[in-house]
């Protein structure tokens, strides 16, 4: 993400063990756990450092988006002023707290807005915080968030050719996606009656979904020029559909 600093300004999902008797936080409590977090990421376009070093605990664990994992003092030392020409601010939206004695949870949305010499970027993260009682304090213990699928801006590719692409595709012999042209637009289904997940154009025999994980599609060709083989690329690995013969 252009503005965000790798280890701090993006952050991905905690996963926290909810106890049997956890309860919705107090009113109070709540407003106080948003109040704490919005001074977090208020901090962070400024690379102000006081808040983090107040709100977090000494052993806090942070995972961003990525898998990356830092702790108090990388996160605080990681912490600069955006340079010239970025500039950001995250809303908190939709929060969700819950008490479980002396820990807590704050689920919420970070709404992020971001300008990148003119160009606005909108990202969205859903957010997962876990909160520990010091004395009279609450303070961060984990804090981690995933990026939410957001529709991406339509490209115009031209010289698509969406016949080249239909057809069945299968990576065993009774799973096969099923690729077809409605109109110039190609979408495909992974059984009868599915739903259609949207392909939309990036380039040249280069595809993303429509579907929340917005995977990419590369329709491979043979030596011949003829599409032979989908590859969906998931999850940084590739999975592999040999097309039926026509």
């Amino acid at each position: 993400m252009a503005t965000r600093n790798p280890a701090v300004f993006a952050l991905p999902l905690l996963i926290c063990c909810v106890s049997l008797s956890a309860a919705e936080a107090p009113p109070a409590l709540t407003r106080e756990l948003v109040a704490s977090t919005q001074a977090l990421v208020d901090a962070l376009p400024k690379g102000d450092k006081a808040p983090w070093q107040r709100l977090l605990t000494d052993d806090a664990v942070l995972i961003d988006e990525f898998g990356r994992v830092t702790h108090k003092a990388d996160t605080i030392a990681s912490l600069h002023p955006f340079p010239e020409g970025f500039s950001g601010s995250i809303e908190l939206r939709d929060p969700h707290a819950t008490q479980h004695g002396n820990t807590a949870t704050l689920q919420v949305e970070e709404y992020e807005q971001e300008t990148v010499f003119g160009q606005k970027l909108t990202v969205r993260y859903q957010a997962l915080l876990t909160y520990v009682k010091e004395g009279n304090d609450w303070k961060v213990v984990g804090y981690a968030d995933v990026t939410l699928p957001t529709e991406p801006p339509r490209l115009v590719v031209k010289n698509i050719h969406a016949d080249d692409y239909t057809g069945t595709y299968r990576y065993a012999p009774t799973r096969a996606w099923t690729v077809v042209n409605t109109g110039g637009e190609l979408s495909y289904t992974t059984h009868p009656g599915g739903t259609p997940n949207v392909l939309q154009p990036l380039g040249e025999d280069i595809f993303m979904g429509s579907d929340d994980e917005r995977n990419l599609l590369i329709f491979h060709r043979d030596a011949d020029g003829k599409v032979d083989e989908v590859i969906e690329r998931r999850k940084f690995n590739d999975l592999r559909l040999a097309r039926d013969a026509r």
